[in-house]
């Protein structure tokens, strides 16, 4: 196959989950087919870097973008701009010129036999109605990592400010719109859970959506051959600059560990993460959390724990954190969100707890009882172990796609093929 992947946001580092899972699904793919990939990165990024991680690629176009922070003036700029568009902030900020440019020139151009808009940011960046070579429109597959509009409302739910609930409560409404109209427009659009893809088909009737699972590197993940674990020691994982996370252990430390701490004194917590904001390491100062920021390797960090928790409140797709300790042997405490979307067993494979007590509980259970611990990670380390490689799911995604290559060929020689709605904002198409 010939493969357009358009993705914002970059691809190496591969320190996010959403990067973990495209970088590897993309290096297993242009093992064996040609895989061209248009992205962004920041002005001061070594394109070399990204071009020696993906070796395999036929080529990979790194378009310069130095996209705002949240909260910062150029975030609240494009807030406000957005709000005369039918585009939510998170979308609007992303509308990136010189990348729908030579996303268009490629197709026009390239012969390609697909593309894949990678996240939903990807989508407003590939140009409708361009036909290559041979006449024929390339078929667009939206992969997607999230249910967005999800993450959006459960931020509005959880939020107490009125007014930054009143703002939530509007963009997540328009991010649901637009998540409609890209699986309307999208000849195939893939999920990594088939929770997501229930929530799409009941958003968007009559789409053709299909699950992959999310996969883990069971080779790099795998269990200590020493003793570094602790025996009262705490570990999450996971970038601190994805709200969801930030939110999670925010509200872990405020209410959770001290109801742990009022039974067990000893406990002691790690958070392990990139660009953990003030706020939190503010927080986690008060209560005695070691905070690592950016670190090269995760590993180290989680082989000492004797729990991993997830106490996420917010977000959607799947957690590749999850995969990884259970990969590396751990027992996990989760709330069901944290969980979200993975085939896993609570009681068998991890503990699911949703309130401040549930959850502190199930803490201490684990930290007081190696053998249980023992347990859960022997089975979570076997689960993934049969089902979960890359490779295999790379193998799933690929069949997916030609599937869609085989739907789109139909419709264009029977001239039956479905007009997609228009995706518009501002009265144009993007």
């Amino acid at each position: 196959m010939r493969i357009l992947w358009v993705k914002i946001g970059g691809l190496w580092p591969a320190n996010s989950g959403g990067r973990l899972r495209s970088y590897h699904i993309l290096n297993e793919l242009a093992r064996q087919h040609e895989v061209t990939i248009v992205t962004t990165r920041r002005p001061d990024e070594d394109p070399r870097v990204l071009d020696a991680q993906l070796a395999h690629c036929e080529q990979i176009i790194q378009v310069p973008v130095n996209a705002p922070k949240h909260g910062s003036p150029g975030f609240i700029k494009a807030l406000a701009q957005s709000w005369f568009s039918d585009l939510p902030v998170d979308l609007y900020k992303y509308r990136i010129p010189a990348m729908r440019r030579e996303v268009g020139k490629l197709l026009r151009q390239g012969n390609f036999d697909v593309c894949i808009a990678d996240f939903l940011t990807g989508l407003p960046n590939v140009p409708e109605g361009i036909v290559g070579p041979d006449g024929a429109p390339v078929p667009v597959v939206l992969f997607t990592h999230n249910v967005e509009h999800m993450i959006w409302q459960r931020l509005c739910t959880n939020e107490r400010n009125p007014l930054k609930r009143l703002l939530l409560a509007i963009e997540w409404r328009k991010m649901r719109r637009y998540e409609r109209l890209a699986c309307q427009r999208a000849d195939l659009t893939l999920t990594v859970s088939d929770a997501d893809k229930q929530l799409f088909e009941q958003m968007a009737p009559g789409l053709t959506a299909h699950a992959i699972p999310t996969g883990v590197d069971i080779d790099y993940f795998r269990p200590a051959t020493d003793a570094s674990e602790r025996d009262q020691h705490v570990v999450f994982s996971g970038s601190m600059d994805w709200f969801p996370n930030e939110d999670g252990m925010l509200w872990f430390m405020e209410s959770m560990l001290p109801l742990i701490r009022a039974q067990q004194k000893g406990i002691s917590v790690t958070i392990v993460g990139r660009n953990p904001s003030a706020k939190l390491k503010r927080m986690a100062e008060e209560h005695g959390v070691h905070v690592t920021g950016t670190v090269d390797d995760v590993r180290p960090s989680v082989h000492e724990a004797a729990v991993y928790i997830v106490p996420l409140r917010v977000g959607g797709g799947t957690r590749l954190k999850i995969f990884e300790a259970l990969a590396m042997g751990k027992a996990i405490v989760s709330t069901t969100v944290g969980a979200e979307g993975l085939p896993l067993e609570d009681g068998t494979h991890l503990v699911l707890a949703d309130t401040p007590e549930a959850f502190a509980s199930q803490v201490l259970q684990l930290i007081n009882d190696p053998m249980l611990r023992a347990r859960l990670g022997r089975a979570g380390r076997e689960l993934v172990q049969a089902r979960y490689s890359w490779q295999r799911v790379a193998g799933d995604f690929e069949a997916l796609c030609r599937a869609a290559m085989s739907r789109r060929q139909f419709d264009t020689a029977g001239n039956t093929s479905n007009q997609h709605q228009q995706i518009v904002t501002g009265g144009s198409e993007i």
